[in-house]
């Protein structure tokens, strides 16, 4: 679920970038490279309980897209169009790793993550971390959510931005990904980052 406020933010970060002709590949999603965005990194702990950073993943084009595995629409949606990307990808596919960090803690512990994410492609990693490390996560990278109202079952629903980050072989943030841009576009600016 998309908040007003991320997408204000993201359309003010492509009409500061609009100007900016780099002369280099030109991509479907927007160009956030030099942006300042998670100039740090990360630290949490994939769904098998190893502690995963950026640099685990150098040499790899790595998507990370923030979520909950309770989410009805945006994250199953996102997640399959990301699972036929690696397809369209091809042997590309084996440099591309795919990183599906919880907005949902309290509830999306390691052993469900590690149900969920890789029933959309086995090489994909769910990452978890404390109700502050995620916050101070989300924070970095300018990612919005936000708990719903709680029902008297107990469930309840996250808001929450749903782009994804695409970072380059070399551990560098180059893209942010709308939601629905298509399996295609991705597909075609992963490959030119491989390239």
């Amino acid at each position: 679920m998309r908040s007003v406020g991320a997408l204000a933010a993201a359309a003010l970060l492509v009409a500061g970038l609009a100007g900016c002709d780099r002369g280099g590949p030109k991509f479907h999603n927007t160009d956030v490279t030099g942006s300042g965005i998670a100039k740090d990194g990360f630290t949490l702990t994939d769904h098998t309980g190893a502690t995963r950073t950026l640099a685990d993943y150098r040499g790899k084009v790595v998507v990370m897209f923030f979520g909950f595995t309770h989410c009805p629409d945006v994250c199953p949606t996102t997640m399959v169009e990301t699972a036929e990307a690696m397809k369209l990808l091809g042997p590309k596919a084996e440099r591309v790793q795919v990183l599906f960090v919880t907005v949902d803690p309290e509830r999306d512990t390691p052993e469900m993550l590690a149900k969920y994410v890789p029933a959309f492609h086995p090489r994909f990693v769910g990452l978890w971390g404390d109700p502050e490390t995620i916050a101070r996560t989300a924070k970095d990278f300018k990612v919005f959510y936000q708990k719903g109202q709680q029902s008297s079952s107990g469930s309840y629903s996250i808001d929450h931005t749903a782009g994804s980050y695409v970072f380059d072989t070399e551990g560098r943030l180059r893209l942010f990904t709308r939601y629905g841009v298509g399996a295609q576009a991705l597909a075609d600016d992963i490959s030119q980052l491989l390239d």
